[in-house]
């Protein structure tokens, strides 16, 4: 099984509980064994890739409102330990895109090569599974395996609802309950896309074209990285 870890939240976990670097050095190690271990648990282990740090997100270039609700102050130690994941644990990062789109990158490249059930994804956050994949939550020590009209629901569900974390809203008025009853796993993927196109009309009328692809690039992990 070949393990893809997004340790950009850990990082950040780890940071906000000390100004002192090298207690948040020590707390990072604490928890990236600690997730080792479970994951050694669950799986046999063929390959292991850990991503952090990339910076300056192409999207935050499309619309000034992207994660424009982020006012938490950084962690004082925060670029300090990211320095420090990546040389010591040679994490993988790039420039112009999210951790999460070189993850899904390298995601796909894993699984044209080896095949999707012998890939791992773990991570906290919700936007991977727009993939078929296999999730691992380190958090809950949980993982489930998402079919392809799962993954499907899934993108296009955060479409319609929008995505808080990264200030991402576009079809306010339209929510869970909406989503659940029209948007049901095993339609077809064109009827996903028809059913949430229509929404965009509704709203944005002439516009609706514009609003649905800036959404869709805000939202959809690159898988070409």
């Amino acid at each position: 099984m070949y393990i893809l870890l997004d340790a950009d939240s850990l990082i950040f976990a780890t940071a906000v509980t000390t100004n002192n670097i090298d207690q948040a050095k020590e707390g990072f190690e604490w928890r990236y064994n600690g997730i080792m271990w479970q994951l050694q648990q669950k799986f046999d282990i063929d390959g292991f890739y850990i991503f952090s740090g990339s910076k300056g997100n192409f999207r935050k270039l499309m619309t000034s409102d992207y994660k424009a609700n982020r006012k938490q102050e950084l962690p004082e130690h925060l670029g300090e330990l990211h320095s420090y994941v990546k040389k010591q644990y040679n994490s993988i990062y790039k420039y112009g895109v999210e951790t999460d789109d070189v993850i899904a990158s390298y995601w796909r490249r894993a699984v044209d090569k080896v095949g999707e059930d012998n890939v791992v994804i773990v991570a906290l956050d919700k936007d991977y599974k727009q993939f078929p994949c296999i999730f691992y939550n380190y958090n809950t020590n949980e993982y489930e395996k998402i079919s392809q009209d799962e993954a499907n629901v899934n993108f296009y569900t955060q479409m319609v609802q929008g995505d808080s974390a990264d200030n991402v809203n576009y079809c306010k008025g339209y929510g869970k309950a909406w989503c659940k009853k029209n948007l049901i796993v095993g339609m077809s993927k064109y009827s996903l896309i028809k059913t949430v196109f229509n929404v965009f009309k509704t709203l944005y009328k002439s516009k609706a074209r514009e609003k649905y692809i800036e959404c869709y690039n805000l939202l959809k992990l690159r898988e070409d990285v």
